[in-house]
């Protein structure tokens, strides 16, 4: 009996997926356990391996086309097994007869066939776009001819045999790749501004609709106010430097700035319950376990995956927690456990030479903190002014269930602990 496949249940938030490739073809033996296909969901790209041992009858989603949780995605049985009449799978390849019969009657003339909607990746697609690449000439090495993320890798590095001058309209986006671009590109291939070009659609899903969605109800439902401080790091560059020349047996090398101040957040907290907290249905959870989410940015849009018992953890235990799920993150690796129950978040945009931003919440949270540019600042040591680095904090909060004073004091132990960061690594 055909047994029906299923899109498995991916986390208590996700909903449905989006099928990227599949793995097997109709007609194609397959073991329970195999892998069937790739989806991405609005958090992760994830592999769905097989539930039933046989061949597969039917595909019921194509790629690119999303998909409900538990909703039936493909058929495993018998060969020849019939299948429901409510199915509409994707046939098996046809092989051509060995003697066709003679037509009964001369066929009308075939209809114009509309040209074939282009298999693309999300990654690659988004790729494409950032770099100004039109894929309409790019050959897919992907199933049935999917352009992915590497096929336009290996374009672009083609694509770098342009004069300089060029390549920096490019980059600037002041002209972009015609449709007649080849692996060389000619002058008549750049197209100013103004011309007339066409538009990329991107339908709003996956992770950039959720993205969407929880950006307009976090501003929609909560009441934010952002503090804005700088804190001494003196100390933190220069336990930094001490750590990157340390002894590589202890294994510290790889700390980075991101991680002290992670770990700076994560000694403060417990005692800032009121920020370490949720806000749902009229009610505070204040949460004793620090569970810590980062902003990372990745091709898929922004993620927020979740250190759990951060505070509970050593320094070095800290970074390399952090540094995984930020790398599982960026790759699409991460898995959709990962990126739930945080209870603050920090978002580190210093490294893009921000000094300071208004941080948007992450509901139910109640609070997030964002960490901007190291700058010298002015300050008064013994009658003399002298100029320190100083490192940008701008901590927003939900104001109606966290005042301006219990955040301030937040912000002060915070500044303390990132000036003595090496001191409270040995605590």
């Amino acid at each position: 009996m055909a047994k029906h496949i299923v899109l498995p249940k991916l986390g208590n938030t996700v909903e449905s997926a989006i099928i990227l490739a599949w793995h097997v073809e109709v007609g194609d033996s397959i073991a329970a356990g195999d892998l069937l296909c790739e989806i991405e969901t609005d958090k992760a790209t994830l592999e769905v391996e097989s539930s039933a041992t046989g061949t597969l009858l039917a595909r019921l989603v194509d790629v690119g086309e999303e998909a409900s949780v538990l909703a039936d995605i493909a058929v495993v049985g018998e060969v020849g097994e019939p299948l429901d009449d409510q199915l509409t799978p994707q046939p098996a390849p046809m092989k051509p007869a060995a003697t066709p019969p003679a037509p009964a009657a001369s066929p009308p003339p075939p209809a114009a066939e509309a040209p074939a909607r282009q298999k693309i990746s999300p990654r690659a697609r988004n790729l494409a776009q950032r770099k100004r690449l039109a894929t309409s000439h790019v050959s897919g090495s992907g199933p049935d001819g999917r352009i992915i993320e590497r096929d336009i890798e290996a374009t672009l590095q083609n694509r770098q045999s342009i004069t300089p001058v060029a390549q920096a309209m490019l980059e600037s986006g002041d002209y972009i790749l015609g449709e007649a671009a080849s692996s060389r590109v000619k002058k008549a291939d750049l197209l100013p501004i103004g011309e007339s070009r066409a538009a990329v659609e991107i339908p709003l899903r996956g992770a950039r609709k959720t993205i969407a969605t929880r950006m307009l109800h976090s501003l929609q439902s909560t009441a934010q106010l952002t503090l804005h401080t700088h804190a001494d790091a003196t100390a933190l560059k220069a336990f930094r430097a001490r750590l990157k020349n340390s002894p590589e047996a202890l294994g510290l090398r790889g700390i980075g700035i991101n991680e002290l101040l992670l770990f700076a957040v994560a000694r403060a907290l417990p005692q800032f319950s009121m920020l370490n907290a949720l806000f749902e249905n009229d009610t505070i959870y204040q949460h004793t376990a620090v569970h810590l989410a980062q902003a990372v940015d990745s091709e898929r849009g922004l993620l927020a995956p979740v250190l759990r018992d951060a505070d509970q953890l050593s320094l070095r235990k800290l970074a390399e927690g952090a540094q995984q799920l930020a790398e599982a993150g960026r790759t699409g690796k991460i898995q959709p456990d990962q990126l739930q129950g945080g209870t603050f978040t920090v978002s580190n945009l210093g490294s893009l030479g921000i000094e300071s931003f208004t941080p948007v919440l992450n509901p139910p949270q109640v609070a997030l903190l964002g960490v901007g540019a190291m700058q010298l600042k002015p300050i008064e040591r013994e009658g003399e002014v002298a100029f320190s680095p100083h490192i940008g904090l701008s901590l927003t909060i939900n104001h109606q269930v966290v005042d301006g004073a219990p955040a301030a004091r937040f912000l002060s132990a915070l500044c303390r602990n990132i000036a003595d960061i090496d001191l409270l690594a040995l605590g």
